[in-house]
């Protein structure tokens, strides 16, 4: 049996990529060969978010922005303790977007970067430029 904490995250992946229920148990059917997230194991897990991770579901635009990319950049934002405002002018200013569903998957790696540096910069303001 699966972890309360893995049945969450699918949950979570689930909502943000915005499957209907009917496709997800399909998916869930498909993949690992069950009709509820609560009967996957461990392996079945890993499965089914492999699938996510390679399949079009996990591609938020054309331009190869990811699921993961989307989300990282997410909780990277929080950590720099950017409100929405603030983010969407430095997006606007350095990759000429209003929001990172537009980012291409190229431009989504710069903002981790771009963000990372924000960060580690923060937490030890005597880091040299």
């Amino acid at each position: 049996m699966i972890d309360s904490k893995k049945l969450a995250l699918i949950h979570i992946v689930k909502k943000e990529l915005g499957l209907a229920d009917a496709d997800y148990r399909s998916i869930l059917q498909k993949v690992c060969g069950v009709s509820s997230a609560k009967d996957l194991d461990d392996r079945l897990f890993r499965r089914l978010m492999g699938y996510f991770a390679r399949s079009n579901y996990y591609r938020i635009n054309n331009q190869g922005l990811t699921f993961r990319q989307k989300m990282y950049i997410k909780g990277l934002k929080e950590q720099a303790g950017w409100d929405e405002r603030h983010f969407s002018n430095f997006l606007k200013k350095y990759y000429e977007k209003d929001k990172v569903d537009l980012l291409s998957k190229q431009e989504a790696s710069n903002v981790i970067n771009a963000l990372k540096n924000i960060t580690k910069h923060r937490k030890n303001p005597q880091l040299p430029e």
